[in-house]
């Protein structure tokens, strides 16, 4: 079974073998250099330049030849006959000079390969520990973002890297690695709140069924008046607890994202959405703009949107208000605006219209849920789009909803 390192062993492996490597290379050049400006005796041929000095432990060329000459001029003088000896005292002192030069060469460099070499093996082993010591300190921010992630949970979200120092690649890791958290904790907040905002919602028809039916079979003999009224009550809880697990189940679709997307048409979807309201006439006088808006999307979610828009403008108005319908195609995007006159908001009160179960004080007993706006923004959202809403100062609400516009046929 081959060993498993860690990320700091591979680190410091990898560290010293680039030293190492790069060591050996400037061993290597050093060697080389010194081996190609070293004399070398056997390519200077047969007679040594008596100019050249030689290395320590070498004698001079020049005095090695007044010496031979001197010593060779006494000889010939006693000896006028030895010429053949002459030569061969100078070949024998040729190859000598030359012998000599070579083991002081091979010498030299095999010195200066045993201390580099040496020195080499040490100066790694050195380059080890602080690689070691290195890729410790390299790697503490990652020991902390894996603590971190070990002690987050469902029900502990709380714990934050928070990494100082400079913004390099570990930083910005840990930003994110934070700022994923930052999510995860809004979102799971977000998700109980919205649960335990819907079993309120859910509790209130049943607990106003269950009084109702208590209230009528506490009586000994109920009339069928009283039966009567037990049952209409109990169908407008009924309608109204169908109406809002209908709206969770609108957003809980919308949350997992579109299966298909169609052509659709902005202007015809809330022209539909107005046709089909329900209810009396309306009581707010109506000003429409729609022009064309194409954009892919779910027709059925597209129409739910305009609906709750439309609905919103109508319930929350002023007796004798206004609604103003508008879609148009701007900047590659189709846009669809509902506004209406209607209370003043508060600005700050505004993006929170688009959280579930979100009432301002005076849009309560109303029969809405608080769920209208947030249908809007998500089903906006898995379109691939947006929903921003204004509270102008003089009153009213306007809600505009951006989406990426259909390509003519043939575009791309």
């Amino acid at each position: 079974m081959r060993p498993r390192f860690t990320v700091r062993v591979r680190l410091t492996l990898l560290y010293t073998g680039l030293f190492a490597a790069c060591g050996a290379i400037v061993v290597g050049v050093t060697y080389a250099m010194l081996a190609a400006n070293l004399p070398d005796p056997v390519a200077a041929g047969d007679k040594p330049n008596d100019t050249t000095v030689m290395v320590q432990g070498v004698p001079k060329t020049q005095l090695a030849r007044e010496f031979f000459d001197e010593n060779c001029q006494k000889v010939l003088k006693d000896e006028p006959d030895v010429t053949l000896l002459k030569n061969k005292c100078e070949a024998a002192y040729k190859e000598g000079i030359i012998e000599g030069a070579k083991n002081q060469r091979a010498a030299t460099l095999d010195r200066l390969l045993w201390y580099s070499l040496s020195t080499l093996a040490g100066v790694t082993l050195l380059a080890a520990v602080a690689g070691w010591i290195v890729a410790g300190r390299v790697l503490r921010p990652v020991h902390r973002i894996t603590a971190a992630a070990r002690d987050a949970s469902e029900h502990h979200l709380a714990a934050r890297v928070a990494l100082t120092g400079p913004r390099d690649e570990l930083r910005e890791l840990a930003d994110t690695f934070d700022a994923m958290l930052d999510r995860l904790q809004a979102a799971f907040e977000g998700q109980r709140r919205f649960i335990a905002n819907a079993g309120h919602e859910l509790r209130t028809p049943l607990t106003v069924m269950r009084a109702t039916v208590d209230v009528v079979l506490a009586k000994p003999a109920p009339t069928n008046d009283e039966l009567q009224a037990m049952g209409r009550d109990v169908r407008a809880a009924v309608d109204h607890a169908e109406a809002l697990i209908e709206a969770l189940l609108t957003l809980a679709r919308t949350d997992r994202g579109l299966v298909g997307r169609d052509p659709v048409d902005l202007a015809t979807i809330l022209e539909d959405a107005v046709d089909a309201a329900p209810g009396a006439a309306p009581t707010a006088r109506l000003h429409t703009s729609l022009a064309p808006a194409p954009a892919t999307g779910d027709p059925i979610l597209l129409e739910r949107l305009a609906a709750n828009l439309y609905d919103n403008a109508m319930r929350y108005n002023v007796p004798g208000g206004e609604v103003w319908l508008t879609t148009a195609t701007v900047d590659g995007r189709a846009v669809l605006t509902v506004a209406n006159t209607g209370p003043t908001i508060p600005p700050d009160a505004v993006g929170g219209l688009f959280q579930p179960f979100r009432r301002l004080r005076d849009r309560t007993g109303d029969g809405g849920f608080g769920l209208g706006l947030a249908i809007v923004a998500s089903i906006a959202t898995a379109h691939g789009g947006s929903a921003v809403a204004d509270a102008p100062p003089d009153g009213g609400l306007s809600v505009t909803v951006s989406l990426p516009a259909r390509l003519p046929d043939g575009a791309r």
